[in-house]
């Protein structure tokens, strides 16, 4: 490889790694303060960096809101991979308790992750028409999978018939997205495994049949 290619490479690298680094800070400070509240200048602030370099990788703060939501998007799918692999072998309950499961400790985890999406969601549904979009988008497909879990769960009688698939699918991404946001205010006196069960609670109670599927 040549002098200019192998470059090139690591400028390209360094410029992927920068994003990343980038995005990261922006997940964390949006989480924290909102991104109404949030600038451009705050956000160069606090991954030291310049306003003209941080223009340059994001031209505008909408620009890198869209950035990242796309990267959570692709870092929460990372963890369902094991279940792509398995999904044709497992039962409707059984890929949902996984979903459930993976779910949880993400968020567990990665506690500001959700905050940002929460966040984001509340503020930019009635000022920014293009992020709520792309927000409803990736929902859309959290909502997607778990309808079709819950339909096949119905199809082999283990879930409850009247339940709607679509609503309850809607009820368990509100429903996680809320606990954050709940947590996140009472993080000093409630834990965040006991809310969590007791959300799983009461969306298998009611989703799963009573006793075996006849």
């Amino acid at each position: 490889m040549g002098k200019e290619p192998a470059k090139r490479e690591i400028k390209q690298e360094r410029a992927a790694r920068t994003r990343v680094e980038i995005l990261e800070a922006a997940i964390t400070l949006f989480a924290r303060r909102g991104y109404l509240s949030t600038t451009m200048s705050d956000l160069a602030k606090a991954i030291r960096m310049t306003p003209g370099a941080l223009y340059w990788h994001f031209p505008t703060k909408e620009d890198l809101l869209l950035a990242a939501i796309e990267e959570l998007h692709n870092r929460y799918l990372m963890e369902f991979a094991p279940l792509l692999a398995e999904r044709r072998i497992l039962s409707g309950r059984e890929q949902l308790v996984f979903v459930v499961s993976r779910t949880s400790q993400f968020l567990r985890y990665h506690r500001e992750y959700g905050i940002f999406f929460g966040m984001l969601s509340a503020e930019s549904a009635e000022s920014n028409d293009r992020v709520a979009e792309a927000l409803r988008e990736k929902i859309s497909l959290y909502v997607a999978v778990l309808t079709g879990m819950i339909r096949y769960g119905q199809k082999r009688q283990e879930f409850r018939q009247e339940v709607d698939p679509v609503h309850m699918a809607h009820t368990m991404m509100g429903g996680y997205l809320g606990i954050l946001l709940h947590h996140n205010l009472y993080r000093s006196t409630v834990n965040y495994d006991p809310l969590m069960a007791s959300l799983d609670m009461i969306l298998s109670g009611g989703l799963h049949v009573r006793g075996p599927p006849g």
